[in-house]
């Protein structure tokens, strides 16, 4: 026993010793652009995933009071014993609407739904295609499932025409024959924006390739929904491939209100199966009847917001082109909020979030395993509910601050 705590203890010496000890910074306000901190600090928060500015939403408060009143606290129950209302249903109808699929089944989070979806449909005879970069939940997903797995690099369609090959012939020797049999069913899995780099997913390529070879796609939209888009549909949408890709999962807890939930979204036949099959789906309590009915109107508050979209493109062009004028190294990036500023070092960007927390700025440093070794950075958040104000005085702090941030 005693060793035990000793070896935790000296581990967690070796994490803070090498920067790489996680601060956690609690809040004592609610959640927006603005926060105050437990000990009575102001910042502005430019390291929340409240991309469209809905997380206080009036109109969500509204719907989460009435769902209280009328649904209750909680259930109590998994789904499938007496643990479902209509508005789970109704959330799911909701869901598949606003995607563009047959049917969609609830989590509690993204990460159950990410954890979910290999395991019951695949086995020794499929073959799971990931991005290196892809969220840690599809990650543990995969890991869950007994496919077979392959990685290919980072967005990189040669790699993963050269993955696709391999896994054509991965289903082993057909015993009649002694020929290669191709793999059962073969999936290629990305984010549809990869959350610590913000750039899209090149979903164009990957789905002709995965045309090309017989290969299902799934897609993680958690970062897209609501942001990416017609009518904040997805980084699918916004390239006209729903049909194209055959399961698509998200969240409720970045830009549709910032509350809890996870989806996937596909056929109807694969959301029946998974429905009977999906542990993290038979074996959790229900999502909170509050958080759907908050859920429910914050899809119909992002479908409609256009001008909160074009909020966020106009400030992500104005403070990427103001910092990469200041001299610093950005991940490449297009529309999406998320600005990756690299340091590479993790003590240095656990120094350089401070300095901006000293000056008012709440930005948290990303290191190691969060991202791979080496590539150490501020990942700043732009929401729509930032101001002219919050935003120049972000360029204020990091134009002050440009000499610790340089790779060097």
């Amino acid at each position: 026993m005693n060793t035990f705590y000793t070896r935790l203890s000296e581990a967690m010496a070796e994490l803070r010793k090498l920067g790489l000890y996680k601060e956690e910074t609690v809040l004592a306000s609610q959640q927006g652009p603005v926060i105050t901190t437990h000990d009575g600090g102001e910042l502005l928060n430019f390291c929340s995933n409240n991309y469209l500015g809905l997380a206080n939403h009036p109109d969500i408060h509204k719907a989460v009071r009435a769902g209280l009143k009328r649904r209750g606290y909680g259930l109590s129950s998994v789904r499938f014993i007496c643990g479902t209302q209509e508005i789970h249903k109704e959330l799911e109808r909701a869901v598949a609407d606003f995607i563009g699929k047959e049917d969609a089944l609830l989590f509690t989070t993204c990460f159950d739904a990410n954890t979910a979806v290999f395991e019951p449909m695949l086995g020794p005879e499929d073959v799971i295609i990931s991005d290196a970069l892809n969220h840690a939940s599809i990650i543990d997903g995969v890991r869950l499932c007994k496919a077979q797995s392959r990685i290919f690099q980072h967005t990189d369609m040669a790699d993963l025409e050269k993955q696709l090959q391999e896994a054509v012939s991965a289903g082993g020797l057909d015993p009649s024959t002694s020929k290669s049999v191709s793999a059962r069913t073969i999936i290629v899995v990305t984010d549809g924006v990869f959350s610590m780099d913000g750039d899209m997913a090149k979903l164009p390529d990957i789905t002709a390739l995965a045309e090309r070879f017989g290969a299902l796609v799934m897609v993680d939209e958690s970062h897209a929904t609501g942001v990416i888009g017609p009518q904040g549909r997805g980084v699918t949408a916004h390239f006209g491939l729903t049909d194209k890709v055959a399961l698509i999962t998200s969240t409720f807890s970045k830009a549709l209100g910032g509350g809890s939930g996870g989806f996937i979204a596909g056929d109807q036949v694969v959301i029946d199966f998974l429905r009977q099959k999906a542990r993290p789906y038979l074996f959790s309590t229900s999502l909170p009847p509050v958080l759907v009915a908050g859920a429910l109107a914050a899809i119909e508050i992002a479908m409609k917001a256009d001008d909160r979209r074009a909020r966020l493109i106009a400030i992500t062009k104005q403070v990427r082109a103001a910092l990469a004028g200041m001299g610093y190294e950005l991940k490449p990036g297009g529309q999406h909020p998320i600005t990756p500023v690299m340091l590479y070092d993790a003590p240095k960007a656990q120094a350089y979030a401070k300095a901006l927390r000293e000056r008012g700025i709440l930005a948290v440093g990303f290191f190691y395993p969060v991202v791979p070794q080496g590539q150490a950075r501020i990942r700043l958040q732009l929401s729509a509910a930032h101001t002219d104000e919050h935003i120049g005085r972000l360029l204020e702090v990091c134009k002050e601050l440009v000499p610790t941030s340089s790779k060097a």
